[in-house]
């Protein structure tokens, strides 16, 4: 069974971009994770240690993005996603980085990845 754990919409910031006017300092990144597991026993066992903490998830992107210094979005998302799986118990994770000032006349604009465990 595949369950969802979530997090919609973690603010953080990234040095990240292709252009020079990007590469002066961290910009405001957003994130939206969805990991697939089967979460029957933490539904039985009410304990932490039976599901994933997304704190523990949202901290481990955060720090990610504080090392980072990618030129694209892509690549950012391959690490965390990397990460995310060797780290965690999930099946599978689907990441959504938008970066919401990098076009101004558009909300945001991103990549959103989906990566199974091996």
């Amino acid at each position: 069974m595949d369950d969802v754990v979530f997090i919609d919409g973690l603010r953080t910031q990234a040095l990240i971009g292709v252009y020079d006017f990007e590469r002066t300092g961290p910009q405001p990144l957003v994130f939206d994770v969805e990991m697939t597991m089967d979460t029957r026993a933490a539904g039985s066992s009410d304990a932490l240690g039976d599901t994933v903490d997304y704190a523990v998830v949202a901290q481990t992107i955060e720090q990610l993005c504080a090392g980072s210094a990618f030129a694209l979005v892509e690549a950012l998302a391959e690490t965390i996603a990397a990460q995310l799986l060797r780290a965690f118990p999930i099946r599978t994770v689907a990441l959504r980085v938008t970066k919401p000032q990098a076009v101004p006349a558009a909300r945001g604009v991103g990549v959103r990845i989906v990566r199974h465990a091996a």
